[in-house]
């Protein structure tokens, strides 16, 4: 399924990969960390949350500021059930070595300590 998106663009990878690391991370982002993390710039990054965002992979919804916060309000945007399903099943075709599982943070810490502590 293409969602509505016709053609699937580098950029739109970089996108969703940025939205499935987040996922996965169960954190919250927003679009300037999404353009951090994809390494693309304003305009490209909200063309394509809002592509994404009409085709029913994510949802967006504005974070709320009190008194204590001034400035602009965020944006912060998580794929759905499908988007997850459809930005896996996208990256893994497109990007083959991107889609492949991370150990978890603790699991990776484990085997730096070991290899630094001499494999014991």
């Amino acid at each position: 399924m293409t969602w509505g998106l016709e053609r699937i663009m580098q950029p739109t990878l970089d996108v969703l990969e940025a939205l499935v690391r987040a996922y996965e991370d169960n954190e919250q982002i927003h679009g300037w960390a999404i353009m951090k993390a994809a390494h693309r710039a304003g305009p490209t990054v909200y063309k394509v949350l809002d592509r994404i965002e009409v085709a029913g992979m994510i949802t967006g919804e504005w974070e709320e500021l009190g008194p204590d916060r001034p400035g602009p309000r965020r944006r912060f945007y998580r794929l759905t059930g499908e988007g997850i399903r459809a930005a896996r099943a996208l990256i893994a075709e497109r990007r083959p070595s991107a889609a492949k599982p991370r150990p978890a943070f603790g699991f990776t810490r484990v085997v730096q300590f070991c290899a630094l502590a001499g494999g014991r």
